[in-house]
Formats: structure tokens, sequence, C-alpha cells
């Protein structure tokens, strides 16, 4: 795997059939891990997804439908000499089984190629009604969208405003279908939400607060809400922000990249279980908290060998927590909680 790009989260998903797939940014292209059965602990891999001129980073999206979107950047050589750059995406439909291939998006800056290759890093996001939306930072530090109507064609390029924005664009989606983007500056965090489901983005109030780029993610949890982590420009611990709240402060664990997140019942307890890098020794980190509860407490468990990007978390066809990093050899690792009480996870298995 390729880890030059800015690292993310999200990469190990649970399809229609449960098997959990894994992705990675590879050289033109992408790895992939599948389970061979849902519950694993097998797994098939890595198998090549071609993309040439495809960047080492990858926003994946995954519908009430099932189907996986890849999305990237790509770079090209025109015909002046000068180089393209294209936000792209491919679709999987089943576990296992072939990639669609990489479908060109375009940027903002379709007659400007110099602009267009000063946008960040896209991020992308399945709305109620299944359309793919992609966001990026644009050249201006704002934030520019395309969505994919029901139909399946796509509008175009839209500028939803703001400036000075740093890293990338962090997309979700609200439990009512709502969706919302945060943007770090060097000062705040500009953030933008829609009143309904398919009408324009409104500007929201700006989160006064400073996070490090391309660390910020997102959970539901609780009525219509999501709340926001990333780690804090400062000192780079995680920080829990929800509207109407100040950021909470989540344990002295300090941290890289973004922070995986997973909300799920732990001995009948909602729980928010959250996993990042380890910013002092590289290895991954585990947390648990009750949801909402960030007074309650945070403690971070480092677990298994240093890893390279982000790790990821989903729950298996079992039912059970599964936590995935890569090594710094470009293995996959995998740990699954044990059956018992607590958050307790078995030994890492390298696949």
């Amino acid at each position: 795997m390729d880890t030059s790009s800015a690292p993310t989260t999200g990469w190990l998903v649970r399809g229609k059939d449960g098997r959990l797939t894994a992705y990675a940014p590879g050289s033109d292209g992408v790895l992939r891990w599948t389970e061979t059965r849902p519950g694993g602990p097998q797994w098939t891999g890595p198998e090549p997804i071609p993309g040439r001129g495809v960047l080492p980073y990858l926003s994946i999206a995954q519908g009430a439908d099932g189907y996986v979107h890849l999305v990237s950047l790509r770079r090209s050589r025109l015909a002046d000499g000068r180089t393209g750059t294209d936000v792209v995406y491919a679709v999987q439909y089943q576990s296992g089984l072939a990639v669609r291939d990489w479908y060109p998006l375009g940027s903002p800056y379709p007659n400007d190629p110099d602009l267009a290759g000063q946008i960040g890093l896209p991020s992308a996001v399945i709305d109620a009604e299944g359309s793919l939306h992609v966001f990026v930072r644009n050249a201006g530090g704002g934030v520019c969208g395309r969505a994919q109507v029901p139909s399946g064609k796509w509008n175009k390029w839209a500028d939803l405003k703001g400036s000075g924005g740093v890293g990338t664009v962090s997309a979700s989606l609200t439990p009512d279908g709502l969706m919302e983007l945060l943007v770090p500056t060097a000062d705040h965090i500009m953030r933008w939400e829609q009143e309904t489901p398919g009408v324009k983005f409104e500007r929201a109030d700006d989160i006064p607060a400073k996070a490090a780029a391309d660390s910020l993610s997102s959970e539901r949890t609780g009525g219509n809400r999501l709340t926001h982590f990333w780690h804090d420009a400062g000192d780079n611990t995680v920080r829990a922000w929800r509207p109407t709240s100040d950021a909470a402060p989540l344990g002295n664990g300090a941290g890289t990249g973004p922070v995986a997140l997973l909300r799920t019942p732990v001995d009948g307890h909602d729980c928010t279980i959250l996993a990042h890098r380890d910013a002092a020794t590289g290895r991954p980190a585990l947390a648990a908290y009750p949801t909402e509860d960030e007074s309650s407490g945070v403690s971070w468990t480092l677990t298994g060998e240093p890893c390279v990007g982000a790790p990821a978390l989903a729950i298996d066809a079992r039912g059970r927590v599964v936590m995935a990093a890569f090594g710094t050899d470009g293995t996959l690792r995998v740990t699954r909680q044990k059956d018992e009480s607590g958050l307790a996870m078995e030994a890492w298995s390298r696949v």
C-alpha cells in the first residue's frame, strides 16, 4: 500500500452478504482484501483494482443498497504538456466481485488545469435517496461539491463558498438523511448543513476550535444528531463536539490522522468506540465511552504493532467489533472482539 497522501478511515466495509472488505490505496490503483465467509477468519487478497494515475488516497461511501463507492483524484498529462486533475470514482456492487472502471467527474475548474491542480482530496457521502455526493476544498480554501441525481446523471459543480480551509472536507449524513460538511481553518472549523433533504447547503455557525487538518470524522450518536471528532491542532488529543456544546476532550492519548468511529452496544450499554494511530508509538489505540457522555472519561489502550495511515472499525456478521490496521510492512492486520463481556479484543492476526 502507498501512504504518501492524507490518511483516511472508513476503509473496512461490510457488504450485503455480511463479508467484510478492506481497501487500501496502492500504486496506480487500490488493493482489496475480502473475507472468504461472513465473520472470517480467512481472507482473500490483496487483489489489485487498477487505476492508472489515481492518487494513493481513498474516500469510501456505502449506501443502503450495499454498493461501495471508491472516490479519489486522478492526475494525467494533457495534450499541452500540463497536468490534468479529475475527481474519479469506481463502484463495487457485491463483495469480492469486479469493480467498475473509474469514472471521471472533472473538477470545479474544467478550463484551468492550474487551478484544478490546487483542489483538495475528495470526500464522499451517500444521501438518503442513494445518490453519491463528492466534495473538495477548492483553490480558494472554500468548498465545492458535485451531486448525482436519482436518475444517475450528475449535476454541475456547485460552489458552497467559504475560505481559508485546510486539509480535507469531512462529509457525513445525519440519521434523518441530512448532510453536514466540516472543514478546518487555522483558527476555527467551517460548517455547512441542510435544513431538509435535497435542498442546498447553508453555512452554519463556525466551530470555535482548532482541528488538525485531515483529522475530522463524525458519528450518529442520538436523535438526529451527529457528534464530530478531531485531533486538536495543538496537543493532538481527541475532541468531541455537538451543536450547543463545547468541544470536549477525550482522554490524554495524542493521535494522528482521523479517528475511526463506531456506535454499538457493549454489555447492553450504548457506547461509542474510537480508534486512532498513537502519535508517540505509531501503534493503534482503542477507547470506548457511553455515547454522548464525554464527561465519563476516556482511557486509550495501545494494541498491536506500529501501523501506517489510520485504523478502521466495523461490526462483522457475528456482531463483533473488528479493528483493522495496516502494518508498516503494508500487510493487513485484524483483531476481533472476544466472545466475553466488555470490549476485550483477540490477538491480532496478519492477513
